[in-house]
């Protein structure tokens, strides 16, 4: 019996009889025989797995955004690999340099990552077809929301409550991290702000990191040195929403009759804390970016644009009319 009959049958390809089949099957499975996803993978040119690049394994938006891709790729019999690239020069170099590079993947998504110059050409001169989840990149295609206007749909739910003392939450990730998105949501507040005739004051844009612990410490300061206290906070994500629940506790504060807050993201700890919030949906454009790309890799489909991913506004306990 030849190696391409025992090939074909253990692929199920036709042209191999019944009988053939079901004896060799049968050995194979004395044998404990798996077939390799590898091998058949790369005798199509073809690797079947996707490249995941994520800043770090802790965030909630990726956790959820993997959850989505996962789901996707399961079904189409594709691996996940997850590679974690951090700022640090020397991982972004061996991620691009010995991984990538080296054809371990079919296709590649990034979440809220910054490509530099030089990276953008290394994946330009591998061909490796690429999307971005959480903020646009140059010259990468990119899924998420519109964060000016999703900013300024929260910041405008303050205003028409009667609020003009708001402080902004926001962070600035840190180098090789995608700055848009906090740039964006920045951009959205003052400019609700600038229509609603609200003066912009910069002492109003407060540090917070994008994490609970960071926001609920800059809130503390801002609630214990302000000579007037704000009356709302519009926070760029809900764990930095929380944190600024969390320090008006702290200070013995109601929320929301001394204190509104807005979030933005849709996080599950929102519920318990009844954060009014703007909710995006990241499992839901980790599968869109899988299934899009595995179509255009099985030639099914054109390189597409994606459109602006949708937000919820969702009116919970945390925000009312200014005190």
């Amino acid at each position: 019996m030849s190696t391409a009959t025992v090939s074909r049958a253990l692929r199920g390809l036709p042209h191999v009889s019944v009988e053939t089949r079901d004896t060799i099957k049968r050995i194979a499975a004395e044998l404990g025989y798996v077939p390799s996803s590898n091998a058949s993978g790369l005798a199509r040119g073809r690797t079947d797995a996707f490249g995941v690049l994520v800043p770090s394994f802790t965030e909630w938006f990726g956790a959820t955004v993997l959850e989505g891709v996962d789901r996707e790729l399961r079904k189409a019999n594709f691996d996940l690999v997850i590679y974690e690239i951090g700022t640090s020069a020397q991982q972004r170099e061996r991620v691009f340099n010995r991984s990538l590079l080296r054809n371990r993947t079919d296709a590649l998504l990034a979440l809220c990552i910054d490509f530099t110059p030089v990276e953008r050409e290394q994946l330009a001169s591998d061909d490796l077809p690429a999307v971005m989840i959480g903020g646009s990149v140059r010259g990468i295609r990119g899924i998420g929301i519109d964060e000016r206007a999703t900013a300024r749909q929260a910041t405008e739910h303050l205003l028409a409550l009667g609020h003009h003392d708001i402080v902004h939450l926001n962070g600035n990730p840190e180098i090789g991290l995608n700055p848009l998105v906090a740039l964006g949501r920045r951009k959205g507040f003052e400019e609700a702000l600038t229509a609603a005739g609200v003066a912009v004051d910069p002492r109003r844009h407060v540090f917070g990191d994008f994490s609970l612990a960071a926001a609920r410490t800059a809130m503390n300061a801002v609630l214990a040195t302000s000579a007037q206290r704000p009356t709302a906070v519009f926070a760029s994500s809900d764990e930095m929403a929380i944190g600024a629940i969390l320090a008006a506790w702290d200070h013995g504060l109601r929320v929301p009759d001394d204190l509104s807050v807005i979030g933005i993201d849709g996080h599950p700890l929102g519920v318990s804390f009844g954060l009014t919030t703007l909710a995006q949906d990241p499992a839901g454009q980790g599968a869109l970016a899988v299934s899009t790309l595995l179509n255009e890799l099985n030639g099914h489909g054109r390189r597409v644009r994606f459109p602006r991913a949708p937000t919820t506004f969702i009116s919970r306990s945390t925000t009312g009319p200014a005190p």
